[in-house]
């Protein structure tokens, strides 16, 4: 009777009972498996959204400021020409001038041609009409452009709203229309041709500035280069 009952006991079971088993562990291994998914995806998606915090603050520190932006611009520009007022205008002309840069000499453009502006202490003493020491230098930077020029050429003189009365100069008009033919005569002198030059003053009568600040006045005293030439 023992020895029955120990070998029920060591039998093996049924297969109804290990089938009713087998569905049990299946059912675990697709539970572990979905959330293991689940897992991964939760994390991938956390990950996603650090590398995209990340990423967009440090594209919002790379964005300059406009005052950064003005900032490196002026230091990457480097100093300005210094000049009383008048700015040098390059862009736009003919290449020949774009590379043009005499301290106190500027360039403009007009329907007329094209200026050559040359303040007046670069050439001239105060309140006088004669080239001083070092105006030929000036004058004869400028002379192998204005060779490559066969239009006529204007030598017009201009001076501020002072007035001055000299037995030589009873007004602004014989001072700016001398200091026009002074340059004039030195323009014929380096192998410009007489028959394409004529001089003018205009005294105080076409200001680049206002006579009011002494800056403005300084402006306005220059003669200037008028090339006549159509710009194509």
């Amino acid at each position: 009777m023992l020895d029955r009952n120990l070998r029920e006991i060591l039998a093996p079971g049924k297969a109804g009972d290990d089938e009713g088993e087998a569905w049990l562990v299946s059912y675990l291994d697709v539970l572990t498996l979905l959330i293991t998914l689940f897992v991964l995806l939760l994390s991938m998606a956390g990950n996603g959204q650090a590398m995209s915090g990340r990423q967009y603050a440090g594209e919002t520190a790379r964005q300059p400021s406009p005052l950064d932006q003005s900032v490196a611009g002026a230091v990457a520009g480097g100093p300005r020409p210094m000049s009383t007022g008048i700015q040098p205008r390059h862009d736009g002309l003919q290449p020949r001038f774009q590379g043009l840069e005499i301290e106190g000499v500027s360039i403009d453009e007009n329907a007329q041609g094209i200026t050559l502006r040359i303040d007046d202490n670069l050439l001239f003493a105060s309140a006088q009409a004669e080239l001083i020491a070092g105006a030929d230098r000036v004058l004869q930077s400028l002379i192998e452009l204005i060779q490559e020029f066969e239009g006529d050429i204007s030598v017009e003189g201009h001076t501020d709203s002072i007035p001055i009365s000299t037995a030589r100069f009873p007004s602004n008009w014989e001072l700016a229309t001398s200091r026009a033919i002074s340059v004039l005569r030195y323009l014929v002198g380096a192998g410009v041709d007489e028959g394409r030059l004529r001089a003018i003053g205009y005294a105080d009568t076409r200001p680049l500035e206002s006579n009011a600040s002494a800056e403005g006045r300084a402006a306005n005293r220059r003669v200037e280069l008028l090339l006549h030439q159509s710009l194509q």
